[in-house]
């Protein structure tokens, strides 16, 4: 049973994180788009199926096979995995926060530029990194 759930837990995060690398920089295009143009609406509707039907089933599958795998091999108590739930939280507060900036496209009530969506980008890659360190290291 463990190696099924790892590999769910495995392919769940990989789309958790294709989505989470790539709307961004979705946004990033999208800011240049004219709002109301047929280009915007296109982003838009990108956009949302991007969050909807991959992102976040992804997202709340990373968290059901992660805990899963952490109750089969009784991670609850170490110390890395206390680390990797914290960084998995501002993973999903990440997520959320691009859900938000999505609304704002939606309703054409954007107010960040390009260059803060870059920044916004590397998030996500710095928290993905800190977890596998964690997962595969075990610091502590």
């Amino acid at each position: 049973m463990y190696e099924w759930v790892l590999v769910l837990h495995i392919v769940s995060v990989i789309s958790w994180m294709a989505g989470l690398l790539y709307l961004p920089r979705l946004f990033v295009y999208h800011v240049e788009a004219k709002p109301g143009s047929e280009l915007s609406e296109t982003f838009k509707i990108m956009e949302r199926r991007l969050l909807r039907a991959i992102m976040t089933p992804a997202m709340i599958a990373s968290w059901i096979f992660g805990l899963w795998l952490a109750y089969i091999t009784e991670a609850f108590s170490e110390g890395w995995f206390h680390g990797k739930i914290l960084l998995v939280i501002l993973m999903s507060a990440a997520h959320m926060g691009m859900a938000r900036w999505r609304k704002d496209f939606e309703r054409d009530n954007n107010a960040r530029g390009a260059k803060y969506y870059r920044i916004a980008n590397e998030i996500p890659t710095l928290l993905m990194i800190g977890i596998v360190v964690l997962v595969v290291v075990k610091p502590f």
